[in-house]
């Protein structure tokens, strides 16, 4: 499971866009279809979602992004709160010309795209909440995030970084040596320490509770929704991706099987068809 062989079945581009002078990072494939972007979770990159861009770009206009503060995207020095997201996002749409888009996100990216759908109902078409986050503050959780990442950026040593990306998987094999060395280049940019801290200040409970998303929210979703889970996602039990469900007018649940926090790429193959199903149906 390397991350860039998967790609080469198909054309892409990778490249930035101005959002609103925030300079971001998109990777894009697909010239047909409705747009879907791609959010990527707490302090990743838009390499999260190599097994996944070039099947859907059969179907759809595809990115994955770069959100605020993360990858090589620009990183103002703030910390990071979900509607500073939802705002990058509406932002990277108009940089890209997309009226409406289908919004998948995974981990704060789900937290992101249930905000992005709840705020900005015009603009999305359906809505995929993939291991996310928003409905829950754990604190043994918050504070193993938050200590796993500062530690892979302040040690900046791969077997630190490794260790941040073993937390995501159900089997630790997953994790490949490229897959580290991506995030490696990534935590040694200069900076960004700086920038985790402010990527990490929703784990933090004074930060995190009030960016929570409101059953209030959930249940103003128009959107078509999917939620998916895993039977070992290590963030939230499966009865968090139910209330999600069972909040949202008409949405459904998934848990796929043998899977941790990416559960996209460590079965890429399932992913893949339960996400064009529910797309394409």
């Amino acid at each position: 499971m390397s991350l860039w062989p998967e790609l080469s079945e198909g054309e892409f581009s990778l490249g930035y866009v101005d959002a609103s002078g925030i300079r971001t990072r998109v990777l894009s494939a697909g010239t047909s279809g409705d747009p879907l972007i791609f959010l990527h979770g707490s302090g990743g990159h838009l390499e999260a979602y190599t097994r996944n861009i070039i099947p859907h770009a059969r179907h759809f206009r595809t990115y994955a992004i770069d959100m605020l503060g993360h990858g090589f995207t620009a990183k103002p020095d703030k910390p990071y709160e979900i509607d500073d997201y939802v705002r990058h996002l509406e932002s990277v749409l108009d940089a890209l010309g997309i009226a409406r888009a289908h919004i998948s996100g995974e981990s704060l990216g789900g937290w992101v795209a249930g905000a992005f759908a709840a705020r900005r109902p015009n603009r999305i078409l359906k809505l995929v909440l993939n291991t996310a986050g928003g409905l829950s503050a754990i604190p043994e959780v918050m504070n193993r995030i938050y200590t796993l990442s500062m530690a892979a950026v302040r040690n900046a040593d791969r077997e630190a970084v490794r260790k941040r990306l073993e937390f995501l998987m159900h089997d630790p094999s997953h994790v490949t040596d490229d897959l580290v060395d991506m995030r490696y280049r990534v935590y040694t940019q200069p900076g960004f320490e700086r920038a985790m801290e402010n990527i990490l200040c929703l784990q933090k409970m004074e930060f995190r509770t009030r960016n929570l998303l409101s059953e209030d929210e959930l249940r103003g979703v128009k959107a078509p929704t999917l939620v998916v889970w895993t039977d070992h996602d290590p963030t939230a039990p499966v009865s968090v991706g139910e209330k999600f469900a069972n909040l949202i007018p008409g949405a459904r649940i998934v848990v796929m099987t043998g899977c941790g926090h990416w559960p996209q790429y460590e079965d890429a193959p399932t992913f893949n068809r339960l996400h064009l199903d529910f797309l394409r149906g």
